[in-house]
């Protein structure tokens, strides 16, 4: 996959301390990643980046909306997100990335690319059942709404005492008798 030119930190020119980073997310990055899910994304990415001497310390924080299709009415709407994640760089003899939370590089590198960790980060804060928040207070009118309650289950009518055969008393009393 091709790396995107502006999730490209050269951090070898850097100065030793914190350093801020902004990043609007829309629906060209999740084309990149060929991921259809959302109809649209208006996300923004504020990374903290901290250089220390023998590492780096990444912190995202994302908030914004996607327009996602609701998994009982199938209706769009805009679903809330918002997400962290805390990445550690060090440097090692060969790149690896078997941690989540720790990205090991090899001791030449002089950038660092973090388009695969915002991509993840955001895919995961989109909970896994989508439902319109018109769904849960009742507000949303819809023929699939109708449907699904008109094919649901009733509650059956509960016999009430009265209609209990006058016999089956008398068999309690026995177990109450000792």
């Amino acid at each position: 996959m091709r790396k995107l030119k502006e999730f490209t930190i050269p951090f070898v020119g850097l100065k030793q301390g914190k350093h801020q980073f902004e990043y609007e997310i829309d629906n060209k990055f999740f084309e990149h990643f060929d991921y259809d899910e959302f109809n649209s994304a208006n996300i923004k990415v504020d990374l903290q980046f901290e250089k220390k001497s023998t590492m780096l310390e990444l912190t995202f924080k994302a908030s914004g909306t996607v327009n996602v299709y609701c998994d009982l009415t199938n209706e769009p709407y805009d679903q809330p997100i918002e997400s962290q994640l805390f990445l550690v760089i060090k440097f090692g003899q060969e790149y690896n990335d078997d941690n989540e939370d720790i990205l090991i590089l090899p001791h030449g590198e002089y950038e660092v690319n973090i388009q695969q960790y915002i991509y993840e980060m955001l895919v995961l804060a989109v909970p896994s059942k989508r439902v319109h928040p018109g769904v849960l207070d009742g507000t949303l009118e819809s023929d699939v709404l109708e449907k699904l309650d008109e094919l649901s289950p009733r509650e059956k009518e509960t016999k009430t005492e009265e209609d209990i055969d006058p016999r089956w008393d008398k068999l309690k009393n026995l177990l109450n008798d000792k």
